[in-house]
Formats: structure tokens, sequence, C-alpha cells
């Protein structure tokens, strides 16, 4: 008589290489830093007078945390630079970093939703990632030099974009999970 296996025995020293040390890994770059960026500016600013801005939201202790705290800022429209109405600020890209500044997640804000960005799936794709935003800078940085400051802040917007899919290998299955979850939609 034989004896159906139904799982593949597997050792601890895969268990603990594959599942137990990533999860230690990424906990120890918690908490999770969410914050804005958009373009900060006077009330009948020029474009040469806008500049940009990053804006902390908060720290969260998870990537889904992290995501619905993002998600409920964007949806009242509450992210400002401080009481102060005189100043006005656009939110373009929601950024959550882990405590040693690692990418784990990033989107785009449009409409007041925000449009979580693919992580990269490989560092090959990574590669051709930054060079393409390297690319854009580098028009964005012609722009400005022609004085063309509208359209070099859209190009660097352009390029920050694609950055948002250059995740730390750390997080990139993380956040490719959360992803695929109807409500990331």
């Amino acid at each position: 008589m034989t004896h159906a296996n139904a799982a593949p025995i597997v050792s601890i020293g895969q268990i603990l290489a594959e599942e137990v040390l990533p999860r230690l890994h990424r906990a120890q770059k918690l908490p999770l830093h969410v914050s804005c960026l958009g373009t900060i500016s006077y009330a009948g600013a020029t474009d040469a007078d806008c500049r940009d801005r990053s804006i902390p939201l908060g720290e969260t202790a998870c990537p889904e945390d992290a995501m619905a705290l993002a998600a409920m800022r964007v949806s009242r429209g509450d992210i400002r630079i401080g009481p102060d109405d005189t100043l006005h600020f656009r939110p373009r890209l929601i950024v959550v970093q882990d405590n040693t500044l690692g990418l784990v997640l990033a989107g785009d804000i449009r409409a007041g939703v925000i449009l979580w960005q693919h992580p990269v799936a490989s560092d090959r794709e990574a590669r051709r990632v930054v060079t393409e935003a390297s690319r854009i800078r580098g028009l964005a940085f012609a722009a400005s030099g022609r004085g063309d400051y509208g359209s070099a802040r859209d190009l660097r917007y352009q390029a920050s974009r694609l950055e948002a899919r250059l995740v730390d290998p750390l997080w990139r299955e993380t956040a490719a999970d959360l992803l695929r979850l109807p409500q990331a939609a």
C-alpha cells in the first residue's frame, strides 16, 4: 500500500528563508511613512512661482493601513501646507516609504482618487524605468532652461509617475499582492 502525500515536505531552512526571514526584515523597516508630493503656489502665481513640495500625512504599521490613510486624506481633500489658505497645494502623488526610505508603494492622484502604480517585476524592468525617467528629467531640465516652467514641471511629474514603479525589492511582492485585491482598484 502506498501513501499519497498531499503536500510536499518542505525543510525548516526553506521555510525560514522564504517566509520567516523576509517578514522579520520587513518588520524592521516599520513604521511606514505616507506623504503627498505636489505643487504649492500663491493665488495668481505664475508657473515660475510654483514649487514642488512633499507633505507628510502620517505613519502606519502596514501597507494596507498606508493605502487606507492615503485614500481617506485624498478623498476628503484635506491635504494642506498649513492652516493658512494663502498657499494652495495641488496633490499629485502619494508615496509610501519604509523607515529606511525604501519605496513600498506609490500612486498617482487624479480626480480625488489614487491610481496605485504596479511595481516593476524585475531588476531589468527597473533599469528600463530608470533610463526612461532620466531621459524625461533631461527634457524637463531643458524646458526649465528655456523658461518653460509649466512644461518642465509636467515632465518632472511624468518622470515621478514612472519612478513610482521602482518599489524596493523587499516590498515588490507585497505591493503586487495588494494591487491584485479588488479594493485596491
